[in-house]
């Protein structure tokens, strides 16, 4: 299948290209940035030194022509841009023919009202937020594989909701509130220059209280009220969790560990029972690794993944893998992505 990655200069659309590059069954057919970028013309390997000689290919403005050349070339078109960019093309490149799988949170919401509390904008493609399968591969290949637009999960709830959906599924969580600490490198915050994610004003510290957008997100594929507070982290990549669980009266930790057996056989999924999971377990890996430990009825979930792997490139290649009949986790399992 020939790809198209569009907005391939951020960080996700670079590790993306990275992964297509190595898969055997896609070819990188090209790589676009919007016409106003600074990046236009440049290769990537330029931005990206580590992959000179290996991904050498030009950053394309989104022409008119463009966008002819992605008609009779693409397969597959990968939007690794803003979220209202992606919902402003996502419909252009449906209307082609094209699958489109969007890393952005445009489609991920369940209405219009939710985009303009949560994103700050109107969604001018509400119709389209019922079509998108929203991309968690572990939880939704049958619709993944169906749809015409998918939805890659946002970073953050790619490890809350691995950790909490096997404890809400089998009816083990009580009706308070689950607590979500979250801790993200700097690279979940994108490539472009920020005061506040620069090298030298980077410090721990939370943000988005009470109104972060991936709140609903969370909140609508769990079925659970959550409060999510995440926390930018002074390290490049890789996101952190930790989940306090108010469990129903008598639930036992033998109960605890078989709800989680339903991801025991997920090759992506790495369940580490009373072990903790930290940050350098998962950096360049494509593994959601989680831990738990239980005391009554409070359980401690932690939760750890790489926000630019399985949080939004590697997931979208699963999402991609799906969609091709191939495993979930084709050319993921035991690969090293520096």
């Amino acid at each position: 299948m020939n790809v198209i990655i569009v907005g391939a200069s951020g960080y996700s659309g670079a590790e993306l290209a990275k992964l297509v590059v190595a898969h055997p069954k896609l070819t990188l057919a090209g790589l676009f940035v919007s016409e106003q970028s600074l990046d236009k013309g440049k290769l990537l390997s330029d931005l990206y030194p580590q992959y000179v000689g290996v991904i050498d290919v030009p950053l394309q403005p989104l022409t008119s022509d463009a966008m002819s050349y992605i008609q009779q070339q693409a397969d597959y078109v990968c939007l690794c841009t803003e979220h209202k960019v992606s919902v402003d093309l996502a419909p252009l490149f449906l209307d082609m023919g094209k699958k489109v799988f969007d890393l952005s949170g445009g489609f991920r919401l369940a209405n219009n009202q939710d985009y303009q509390t949560y994103y700050g904008f109107t969604h001018e493609n509400e119709a389209l937020l019922n079509q998108a399968a929203y991309g968690l591969a572990e939880w939704n290949s049958d619709a993944i594989e169906k749809a015409q637009l998918v939805a890659v999960a946002g970073c953050y709830p790619t490890a809350a909701l691995n950790a909490l959906k096997p404890l809400v599924n089998a009816g083990l969580v009580s009706e308070q509130k689950i607590i979500i600490n979250a801790v993200s490198g700097v690279s979940g915050a994108g490539r472009k220059a920020n005061i506040s994610t620069g090298f030298c004003e980077v410090s721990l510290k939370p943000y988005g209280l009470f109104n972060h957008r991936h709140s609903p997100e969370i909140e609508r594929y769990l079925g659970h009220k959550v409060l999510f507070t995440p926390h930018l982290g002074n390290f490049p990549r890789g996101i952190l969790e930790t989940i306090y669980v108010d469990l129903k009266p008598g639930v036992t930790e033998q109960q605890v560990n078989d709800a989680y057996q339903c991801l025991a056989d997920q090759p992506l999924i790495r369940l580490l029972g009373n072990k903790i999971p930290s940050i350098n377990g998962v950096v360049n890996q494509a593994f959601v690794d989680i831990g738990w430990q239980q005391q009554g009825q409070s359980l401690i979930v932690m939760s750890a993944i790489d926000n630019l792997l399985k949080g939004a490139a590697g997931q979208a290649l699963q999402c991609i893998n799906i969609s091709m009949g191939l495993s979930a986790a084709y050319t993921l399992v035991g690969a090293h992505h520096e």
